[in-house]
């Protein structure tokens, strides 16, 4: 327990002594001292208090753990000098000390103070002082912590507000109930709404998909802790021109309250940044090294055959892995590619060469034996892709299944079909047909560098085609 001097300002900072038995109020004053002293024993600060000449009134246990002087040897003293300072000090750290009984506010020092066992603390101490009834100047109070305390304290302060003003990441407090309770700058603008709206929130509101995986992380730091490494989450998130997908390397932390005497999880701090661009670059690579060596290995493939006519389909089935779902050639009709020649313009018909499966997934096949043309009707994009020597995507839109099928046997393609790319097949100046790549619902649409691939398999199916012609005697 903290001792304290009960005579000059005492009165100030506590109640006096408890009256002899029987007088009145004995039971209120005994209780209010023991409140004071239970009040500062248990400050996080070292406390100690002066009287306004000088003596020491009062001294908690905080002060009894940094210096080592107990409360029975510190009360009673006037000021640090012999005891709590060194000789040479003294002077100047009491009149410091005593001058902020006549300066307003608090005022902060540092000094080196004297421990019992002979070492030396560095100290930053606030003090302010103590009036009485008479508003003059009673006594002071001198609050006082390590520096490297105060430091530490002033460095995670200082962090937690650069994190959340001028981090290059975004750092988002999440309370226990999953819902954001502080947001930074930059997390608001990846996130696409202001610091404040987004708060209280359900984290479904703010993401359009990866919600569910968010959360889970989020549920398993709330009860086991931090994960050892970054995870790497896309999410969707919901935006005026519709959902824009991101992918966000994340990293999260469980923040737990110091004041308890059990961890009390308070929620969890996420931090996370934006590596869309990076993890789109590394999967382009990965792409484009894939389907290069799939044209290798099928060159290499394509040149043990001896027919070129089954080259036409080893290219093809190289072609569709990760690529299509479905594959077809279509080659034009002899009759067709005559009246191309000779400058007699006609329609395009043309005859199935090749096909994969409609079925079960098998390597390509040859068809067409009977040489009938396809019944594609006018403007067909195979057709199209004939007519201008070019490239040609189409897609279902976004339509109900019946809709999508329909739309994909219409056009004499496997029903599941919702996006086409035509490639057109062209050799020694001649257009000798087109492939057909087809995907189904569960893939991404042709892009761009899907049809520079297609075109790059076409040219080396129209080569095999060409040489089986010639091999053939055409």
């Amino acid at each position: 327990m903290s001792a304290s001097r009960r005579s000059g300002t005492t009165d100030e900072l506590g109640p006096d002594e408890p009256g002899e038995p029987g007088q009145p109020g004995e039971s209120g004053e005994s209780g209010g001292s023991d409140l004071l002293a239970a009040l500062l024993d248990g400050m996080d600060a070292a406390l100690c208090a002066f009287d306004a000449d000088g003596v020491v009134t009062h001294w908690n246990r905080e002060a009894e753990r940094i210096l080592g002087w107990t409360a029975a040897e510190a009360v009673g003293r006037h000021g640090f000098a012999g005891w709590a300072v060194r000789s040479a000090d003294a002077e100047e750290v009491q009149s410091r000390l005593m001058s902020a009984m006549h300066a307003a506010g608090r005022q902060v020092h540092e000094f080196a103070l004297v421990t019992k066992d002979g070492g030396r603390v560095l100290v930053r101490t606030q003090s302010a002082a103590v009036r009485g009834p008479d508003g003059k100047p009673a006594g002071l109070y001198c609050a006082f912590s390590e520096v490297h305390a105060q430091i530490d304290l002033e460095r995670s302060i200082a962090l937690s507000e650069a994190l959340f003003e001028d981090a290059a990441w975004g750092v988002v407090l999440i309370d226990a109930d999953l819902r954001p309770a502080v947001v930074n700058a930059h997390a608001a603008r990846a996130l696409g709404v202001g610091r404040t709206s987004v708060l209280g929130r359900p984290l479904g509101e703010l993401l359009a998909q990866g919600v569910e995986d968010l959360e889970a992380a989020l549920t398993h730091v709330l009860s086991e802790g931090a994960p050892p490494a970054p995870a790497e989450m896309w999410v969707s998130l919901r935006t005026p021109e519709g959902e824009r997908r991101r992918c966000w390397r994340s990293g999260f932390v469980r923040l737990a309250s110091p004041l308890a005497e059990e961890p009390v999880p308070l929620g969890v701090g996420w931090l996370f940044q934006d590596v869309t661009e990076a993890k789109q670059g590394d999967q382009e690579a990965s792409l484009l090294r894939f389907r290069a060596n799939q044209l290798r290995r099928a060159g290499h493939a394509a040149a043990e055959c001896e027919d070129p006519a089954e080259a036409v389909t080893v290219h093809l089935d190289f072609a569709l892995a990760g690529f299509a779902d479905h594959a077809l050639i279509d080659r034009v009709a002899h009759s067709s590619r005559a009246a191309g020649e000779e400058g007699q313009e006609g329609a395009v018909r043309l005859v199935r060469l090749a096909a994969t499966p409609a079925g079960a997934p098998g390597p390509s096949m040859l068809t067409g034996a009977a040489g009938l043309p396809v019944r594609y009707a006018a403007g067909h994009p195979a057709v199209q892709c004939v007519e201008r020597a070019g490239s040609v995507r189409a897609d279902a839109g976004s339509v109900p299944a019946e809709l999508a099928r329909q739309w994909a046997l219409a056009r004499q393609w496997p029903d599941d079909a919702v996006h086409a790319l035509c490639a057109v097949l062209r050799s020694r100046g001649r257009t000798l047909g087109v492939v057909t790549f087809l995907r189904g619902c569960g893939r991404a649409r042709f892009e761009r560098s899907d049809t520079v691939y297609a075109e790059d398999v076409a040219v080396r199916i129209a080569a095999a085609l060409d040489l089986a012609d010639a091999a053939h005697g055409e």
